[in-house]
């Protein structure tokens, strides 16, 4: 049967390269979309060339980054399915809010509008980031032994090791300062994370072994309702943080094109 091709914009987030969507995007050009993974702000084309300059991606902001993201859309004849994992479904959720997506998916991600914890708390501890508030504006690499916490604490040693060789780069610190103020929101008038939830079909799917953004944190539960109206919830009970990337990932990623292609017909 015939279908018309649909855009798919893949959004990464913090210490991933972009080009780690590139097996995902194969899989939704063989099964008739038309995919893209563009890197945030100053993330270089290759990883080894991202890793030589973390200047270049230091100091960039969840607005900056969002509206870098908005700019491509812009450019796009109709609005694109928005995947993003991590920070990258954040930034996913916040241009949906905006009318910017045709159906939006968020996977593993940081979901901050009021919820009253901080994103990433393992992080939290393990990284000595918050301690220098000049922080903020640098860029932060995780050592092969932080990946393995955050991301890779639900497969073997080996492979998580593997994916941090080919996958990891340095990542701006300042959307983690910023997600931080968002748990203060009470007593600030203003953060970049407070966005609404968006109106086009959204899906999140969660990560039961998540060391990073766990569900119970986030006040999702599969097979519960959702704290945003209108979105649908899938949840793999023994995946960690590293399910797009891990040897598993194709298993999420079939999940995500039934979703799109049986339940919403894009």
């Amino acid at each position: 049967m015939s279908r018309a091709r649909s855009s798919v914009l893949f959004i990464h987030g913090l210490w991933l390269h972009p080009s780690s969507w590139a097996p995902w995007m194969q899989l939704f050009s063989e099964r008739g979309y038309e995919p893209s993974a563009p890197g945030w702000p100053g993330v270089a084309s290759t990883v080894e060339e991202t890793r030589a300059d973390p200047d270049a991606v230091a100091d960039r902001g969840i607005e900056e980054v969002a509206d870098y993201y908005t700019g491509i859309i812009d450019r796009m004849p109709l609005r694109p399915v928005l995947i993003g994992h991590s920070f990258g479904g954040l930034i996913a959720e916040m241009l949906a809010a905006q009318g910017r997506a045709a159906a939006a998916i968020t996977i593993g991600a940081a979901h901050v509008d009021g919820v009253p914890w901080l994103p990433f708390a393992p992080l939290r501890d393990s990284l000595p980031l918050f301690a220098d508030p000049a922080n903020r504006n640098r860029a932060i690499s995780l050592t092969a032994e932080q990946f393995r916490d955050s991301f890779g604490n639900a497969v073997d040693e080996q492979e998580s090791d593997e994916l941090y060789e080919r996958w990891s780069i340095p990542a701006p610190s300042r959307p983690l300062f910023e997600a931080a103020e968002e748990a203060l929101a009470l007593y600030l008038p203003y953060s970049p994370a407070r966005e609404g939830a968006g109106r086009s079909p959204s899906l999140t799917v969660l990560a039961g072994k998540d060391h990073i953004v766990p569900p119970d944190f986030t006040g999702w539960a599969a097979g519960q309702n959702s704290p945003v109206a209108g979105t649908d919830v899938v949840e793999f009970a023994d995946r960690g943080h590293s399910l797009t990337i891990d040897q598993g990932w194709r298993e999420i990623a079939e999940t995500c094109i039934d979703w799109l292609w049986n339940d919403h017909d894009l």
